[in-house]
C-alpha cells in the first residue's frame, strides 16, 4: 500500500472530563484552542475511556482492545508481548512514531531478565515510539529545565506543586513557584515544537504528545488561578452526605482511602471530609487548569500553521480517564461513574472538510482511536481488534449497526499490598466490576458477589438511587446482566479465534503476532 503522506499528532491529556469542553457546552470553562479544533473536525460528544487509572486507559487506547484482553488491570500491570499497538502499527507503514510525555506500559517481564531496571517502574514505554522527550510522573527533566530558567526546583516532586504561600493546611488558589510559561504543559509543548522545527525537509511525521495536566496535584499559575471563581460551575452530583454514598460495599471501601494528601501535596485528612467550598475551590482550580493546558494547545496550532504543516496534518484530541471533581463527594478517578470515564474526543482530518465543526452524539469509546487511525491512513485494521473506526462520522454518516451503549472495565486488584483482596475476602481476579451504559439504564456488575447496580439515567442521572434490588426493575437487570455477559462473549480474544488451519492452509484473520 502506498505510503501517505498526512502528518499525526495524537494527544492524550491525563484526567480531562469530557463535559469541560466550551464546545461541548460546559456552562464555564472555556477552551478556545480546543474549540477551534473542533470546528475544523469532529467532536464526539459521548466518548468514553476504557478503564482506569493511567496505564489500564492507556492499553485500551493504544492497543484497540478492552481490558477483559489486554489484560492491563492497574498501574504496573506489564502489557503482553504479544499484543500489537498503535505505534508498532505506525512504524510499519514507514513513520518513525516519536514520544514527548510518557505512555505508562509496563514491559512483558517474561522477555527481560530479572535485573533489568525497567522492571522497577510501571512508566514504560509503549514498543514502537522513538522517545523524544520523556516526562514521567517525576518530572525531573521538568525540575532541570525550571532550574535552568532561574526557578528553584529543589523542593522537588509533587511539593514543587504546592502553593508559595500559605500554610498548606487549607485549599488556596495561591499560585506554585513557577509561572505559566514554564508549566509541566509548557515545557512539554514547547519541546513538541522544537522537534517540529526540524522536520520541516523530512517525511511525514507522526507525535504523540502526552500531556500530564489536568492531573493532580490542583495547582495553576497566574493567570489561570484566578481564573474561575468557586462558586461558578453545576450542581454537584451527589448524595445528601458522604454516608449516603457509601451504602454500596464498594463505594464505602474506595470514599474511605481517599487522602487529601494525594490531590494537594501536604494536606492531611481524608476527601470525604472536606467541605463543600473546599470542593468548589478545587474546582476552580481544575477549571484553570484545563485552560492553561488549552492555551498550550494554542501554542501547538499555530506552531504547525507556521511549519507549513496544518493542512496535512490529522490530530487527535482526547484523554486517558476523567476525574470526579467533587461529584459524590469523590476526587481522581475510578469505580463506575460516567464522571470517571467520560472524556474528549476531537478528531480533524484536513482531507475530510465535509462534516467539519459537526458533532456525533453515539457512543465511542477509547478503543476506537487505533482502528480510526489505521483506517484514516489506509492501512488494514486487524480484525480481532475490539474498537471500530470513526472514519463513517468524518465523512457524515452512520453506521446502521452502531453500538447503542457505551463499556468500561476498572479493576481493583492491589498485587503490590494486597488491600482491596484483604478488606472484601476476594482473590485479586475477582476484584474488578464492568459496566454497560445505555441511553436510559446503566448497569454494574461486580466480581467477587459483591452486588450489583442498576440507574435509571432519566429519572436519576446522578446516579444516585439504584434500583437493583427494586422487584419492579428485575427484569431490566436481568437485560443488562445478559448484555453484558453477551459483549464479553463477543469481544473474549479473538487473536487467533478468527482464523483457521485447513487442508488449503490457514484461512481467515489470523492476528499480526509475533512469529518464533
Amino acid at each position: 500500500m502506498a505510503r501517505t503522506k498526512q502528518n499525526i499528532l495524537l494527544i492524550t491529556c491525563d484526567q480531562w472530563r469530557g463535559d469541560c469542553l466550551s464546545a461541548a457546552g460546559h456552562p464555564v470553562v472555556r477552551t478556545p484552542n480546543s474549540d477551534a479544533l473542533a470546528r475544523e473536525g469532529v467532536l464526539f460528544r459521548r466518548h468514553y475511556g476504557g478503564a482506569a487509572p493511567c496505564s489500564p486507559a492507556r492499553a485500551c487506547l493504544y492497543t484497540g482492545l478492552y481490558q477483559m484482553n489486554n489484560r492491563v488491570c492497574r498501574n504496573g500491570s506489564p502489557l503482553d508481548q504479544r499484543h500489537g499497538n498503535i505505534a508498532l502499527a505506525a512504524r510499519a507503514l514507514g513513520y518513525d512514531p516519536t514520544l514527548f510525555g510518557y505512555t505508562d506500559v509496563s514491559p512483558d517481564p517474561r522477555y527481560l531478565p530479572p535485573g533489568d531496571p525497567l522492571l522497577r517502574s510501571y512508566e514504560g514505554v509503549l514498543p514502537g515510539f522513538t522517545v523524544r522527550q520523556a516526562l514521567p510522573e517525576h518530572q525531573r527533566q521538568w525540575l532541570s529545565w525550571l532550574a535552568e530558567h532561574g526557578v528553584d526546583s529543589s523542593a522537588g516532586y509533587p511539593d514543587i506543586h504546592r502553593p508559595a504561600t500559605g500554610t498548606g493546611k487549607a485549599v488556596t488558589n495561591a499560585p506554585p513557584v513557577y509561572a505559566a510559561q514554564e508549566t509541566p504543559t509548557a515545557f512539554l509543548a514547547g519541546e513538541f515544537i522544537r522537534w517540529l522545527g526540524e522536520q520541516k525537509a523530512g517525511p511525514a511525521w507522526f507525535a504523540h504528545v502526552s500531556f500530564i495536566s489536568p492531573h493532580p496535584p490542583f495547582v495553576v499559575p497566574e493567570p489561570y488561578n484566578t481564573l474561575y471563581q468557586p462558586d461558578d460551575g453545576p450542581d454537584f452530583q451527589r448524595g445528601r452526605n458522604w454516608r449516603s454514598e457509601a451504602a454500596h460495599p464498594y463505594l464505602d471501601y474506595a470514599i474511605g482511602r481517599q487522602k487529601t494528601s494525594k490531590f494537594l501535596p501536604g494536606m492531611k485528612g481524608k476527601v470525604r471530609d472536606f467541605g463543600d467550598a473546599d470542593f468548589r475551590a478545587i474546582r476552580a482550580l481544575y477549571y484553570g487548569m484545563i485552560s492553561e493546558m488549552d492555551a498550550q494547545l494554542g501554542r501547538i496550532w499555530e506552531a504547525i500553521r507556521q511549519a507549513g504543516a496544518w493542512d496535512n496534518t490529522m490530530i487527535v484530541l482526547t484523554s486517558d480517564h476523567a476525574e470526579m471533581m467533587g461529584d459524590h463527594f469523590m476526587l481522581g478517578k475510578g469505580g463506575f461513574f460516567d464522571q470517571s470515564f467520560h472524556i474528549p474526543l476531537i478528531v480533524r482530518d484536513p482531507r475530510l472538510r465535509q462534516n467539519a465543526g459537526t458533532s456525533v452524539d453515539k457512543f465511542t469509546e477509547a478503543v476506537d482511536v487505533m482502528p480510526t487511525l489505521l483506517d484514516l491512513l489506509g492501512a488494514e485494521i486487524p480484525a480481532h481488534l475490539d474498537g471500530r473506526s470513526l472514519t463513517p462520522f468524518l465523512r457524515g454518516k452512520e453506521p446502521s449497526d452502531w453500538r447503542d451503549a457505551a463499556h468500561w472495565e476498572f479493576d481493583f486488584r492491589s498485587i503490590e499490598k494486597g488491600s482491596a483482596e484483604r478488606h472484601f475476602g476476594l482473590k485479586p481476579q475477582q476484584c474488578n466490576l464492568s459496566v454497560i451504559r445505555g441511553e436510559k439504564w446503566k448497569y454494574v456488575h461486580f466480581g467477587g458477589g459483591l452486588p450489583p447496580l442498576l440507574f435509571d439515567l432519566e429519572s436519576d442521572p446522578g446516579e444516585l438511587q439504584n434500583v437493583a434490588d427494586d422487584p419492579d426493575f428485575l427484569s431490566v437487570r436481568l437485560e443488562y446482566a445478559e448484555r453484558l455477559l453477551g459483549w464479553r462473549a463477543e469481544h473474549l480474544d479473538q487473536s487467533l479465534a478468527l482464523s483457521s488451519l485447513t487442508d488449503s492452509g490457514v484461512v481467515g484473520s489470523p492476528a499480526a503476532l509475533p512469529r518464533i
